[in-house]
């Protein structure tokens, strides 16, 4: 074996090149795959087509997927599908912008200001503790049984994770960056700007996608009570009818909705956080 003399201590050659070439171990997850998050849906689908054609499924509780796309289409052919769409997209848009504006807006007051905090983050801490959906009968009698107090759960639904993901990330900046905006003499709007908005962004992503999805949920609630219209409502009329096709129907739209809007905020959250460098990316 060949060697080669470093200083007064001889190194084999061969050695030195196995410890160079030496392969480093990958321990992230890879590159991310094309529309990976649609494989879990499509297996599910897949076996319950499989399911249904074997006949292990009883046809009454559990309609075959051919069946359950065959109602939706007599539904959206009639146009009661697509007024019920409409009727719930525009309830829980309503109430999400009014559950953003609040959850951020207060998450900024409460994490920038020890006065706001000591007023603002026992409350939410009160009002998340109790369940949202038991405060249903109480607003219906301050604000009627239509539609404000229906938007005004879904927005109490919202708030809250966006609040509480906000507010936590803006605690955890670190204090030396107050420091070093102390030191260069930035004012309020420079310091909110470039040290507080992208701090605080992670975590508000974080709420806003369960936000989103908590909007949905709360909707199917409220659309059973006192409604005429809409996706609960419409899957409410069909359990009095025996309709299982058609409650299937509302949910696999709730489903595709909800997976729909949360890959929108995630796709937007990668842009806004491009310069990250995370595991995920």
């Amino acid at each position: 074996m060949t060697a080669v003399t470093t200083g007064t201590v001889p190194v084999p050659v061969a050695e030195e090149e196995a410890h160079r070439v030496r392969p480093r171990r990958r321990l992230s997850p890879g590159r991310r795959l094309p529309a990976a998050r649609l494989a879990g849906p499509l297996v599910v689908l897949a076996a319950w087509a499989i399911a249904s054609a074997a006949g292990q499924l009883d046809p009454g509780a559990i309609p075959a997927p051919w069946t359950v796309l065959d109602t939706a289409v007599h539904l959206w052919t009639a146009g009661t599908l697509r007024t019920d769409i409409l009727t719930s997209v525009e309830r829980a848009g309503y109430g999400f912008a009014i559950g953003l504006t609040a959850g951020v807006l207060l998450a900024l007051a409460a994490g920038l200001s020890r006065a706001g905090e000591a007023l603002i983050d026992g409350t939410v801490q009160i009002n998340r503790a109790i369940p949202t959906l038991g405060l249903i009968p109480l607003f219906i009698l301050w604000l009627g049984i239509g539609e404000t107090f229906k938007i005004a759960i879904i927005a109490i639904v919202v708030y809250i994770p966006i609040y509480l993901n906000t507010h936590a990330a803006l605690s955890a900046i670190d204090s030396r960056y107050v420091e070093l905006a102390e030191v260069l003499d930035l004012s309020r709007v420079q310091f909110i700007r470039q040290i507080v908005i992208p701090g605080a962004l992670p975590g508000f992503f974080v709420g806003l996608r369960l936000g989103v999805t908590g909007s949905w949920l709360g909707l199917v609630v409220l659309e059973q009570i006192n409604a005429t219209s809409g996706l609960g409502y419409m899957m409410f009329q069909a359990q009095n009818y025996g309709r299982s096709d058609i409650i299937l129907v509302g949910l696999l739209i709730y489903g595709v909705f909800g997976l729909v809007s949360d890959t929108v905020v995630r796709i937007i959250e990668r842009r806004v956080l491009s310069w990250r460098r995370t595991l995920s990316s």
